[in-house]
């Protein structure tokens, strides 16, 4: 118990001590709240030094990652410069860019992801997902990464799971799940090693698929410490943090978008003998798309009338271009204001849709969407709208659809998703804004 004390003594006429007087002041309760006070100091202290650290760590990893790719980016395109007259080797240069590139919006991606996470405002929205799309989408990222490493890239898939090639999802998440996995086990291989994918289906009694992906690399594998931390944000097994790249954001973000969708992921590794990761997610059952929309291409935006709202002025070109190339023919103006004028200024059918971008100076593409639902003339509730935006969160893709847009496609543009968006949406006509699907 703490005490403060204080005494006095009586001392006679010759000064010698005949009595004392003390006291004593119960002062436990203070004297412990202070130390607790100073405790949780140090603690504060201690946690701060550490998510400083952490911070670092985490933008040194990101720099090294989205370095690697842009070096490679970079790299190619003077290899290019170098040698214009060999066309074959443009081509095949043109290839590894765009599978770089890929790989960097992944990165990106990741990282986006990771502030949802902390926040809580991670949604799901369910859109027909093609798995032999999606497959070659992250087949063609992955492979030139296994390549580049010494890797192999090995799949073994039922039969029977071609039967669900088509199911509700969400592509962009699942992109991601698979994009991290593969990427880990190519990164923590050994040249020479595999990367083996087994994919099993079956039915589940409430109508709904059941898709088992096992995926297993023969590389350095985990240690049992780190195993248990593994699903942990900015976890790193510290016997290789150093050497090998990485955010330690990849696992956290594949296990809650797995549980997102109602699945499950499962972790087995030992040291020196690989990892294998297992992942099960329901699904329902999507119908095949007709073969209209299969056979949907570039050729038929011939003819289309597109106003194209963008203030970029290259992005803007770069758009133009391959759209003219497809045959469409395209207005460029420079932000919603023009948007709202050039549409209010044309006659009904000037134009079959409005490609709208959202940030933009003087009227943003939200304002310019309601502003133009809210004219007076015949065309203004039918004309299709589609955002074409870098703003990428399923949040902000409602947004769009709230504000009267018909679709949206996220930057960078896939430019054969943009085509069958346009070429479906122009096509469909105007549905009633809730009962339109999301495209992203």
């Amino acid at each position: 118990m703490w005490v403060r004390a204080a005494a006095k003594f009586r001392r006679d006429e010759q000064g010698v001590a005949r009595s004392c007087m003390g006291v004593f002041v119960d002062i436990d309760d203070a004297v412990k709240n202070q130390a607790r006070q100073q405790q949780a100091l140090e603690q504060a202290l201690e946690r701060a030094d550490r998510a400083c650290k952490v911070k670092t760590d985490f933008l040194r990893r990101m720099s090294h990652d989205m370095r690697t790719p842009l070096n490679c980016i970079l790299g190619l395109l003077e290899l290019c410069e170098r040698n214009r007259d060999d066309k074959a080797l443009v081509e095949e240069n043109h290839g590894k860019m765009r599978t770089a590139a890929r790989h960097l919006l992944s990165l990106i991606d990741d990282t986006l992801q990771a502030s949802k996470l902390g926040e809580g405002k991670l949604a799901l929205v369910r859109e027909p997902v093609d798995f032999a799309h999606l497959q070659a989408d992250v087949d063609d990222i992955m492979q030139l990464l296994a390549a580049e490493a010494g890797v192999i890239m090995e799949g073994r898939q039922e039969e029977d799971s071609i039967a669900y090639r088509y199911v509700l999802g969400n592509e962009l998440y699942l992109r991601q799940i698979f994009l991290n996995i593969y990427s880990n086990c190519i990164k923590y291989n050994r040249p020479g090693g595999k990367v083996i994918t087994h994919v099993i289906s079956s039915e589940l009694p409430d109508g709904k698929v059941l898709l088992r992906w096992e995926i297993t690399d023969t590389g350095i594998g985990m240690s049992p410490e780190f195993l248990k931390r593994v699903f942990e944000p900015f976890a790193r097994e510290s016997s290789v943090a150093s050497t090998v790249g990485g955010t330690g954001l990849g696992m956290p973000i594949v296990k809650q978008l797995i549980e997102l969708m109602g699945g499950s992921i499962e972790i087995s590794s030992e040291l020196g003998e690989g990892s294998t990761f297992v992942i099960s997610i329901p699904f329902d059952l999507a119908p095949a798309p007709r073969e209209t929309e299969q056979a949907a291409s570039g050729s038929a935006l011939q003819g289309c009338r597109l106003l194209l709202v963008e203030d970029n002025d290259l992005n803007a070109e770069i758009a133009a271009t391959i759209l003219e190339g497809d045959g469409a023919y395209v207005s460029i103006v420079g932000d919603g204001a023009q948007a709202v004028e050039a549409f209010a200024a044309n006659p009904a059918g000037t134009f079959d849709a409005i490609l709208m971008d959202v940030a933009m100076p003087k009227m943003d593409g939200l304002a310019a969407t309601r502003a133009i639902r809210a004219l007076d003339r015949s065309d203004a509730a039918s004309i299709p709208i589609i955002a074409m935006t870098g703003n990428a969160f399923q949040e902000d893709v409602r947004e769009c659809l709230e504000a009267g847009m018909n679709a949206h496609i996220a930057k960078p543009i896939d430019v054969a998703k943009a085509e069958r968006v346009i070429t479906k949406v122009v096509g469909e006509g105007p549905p009633p804004i809730k009962e339109q699907g999301i495209d992203q």
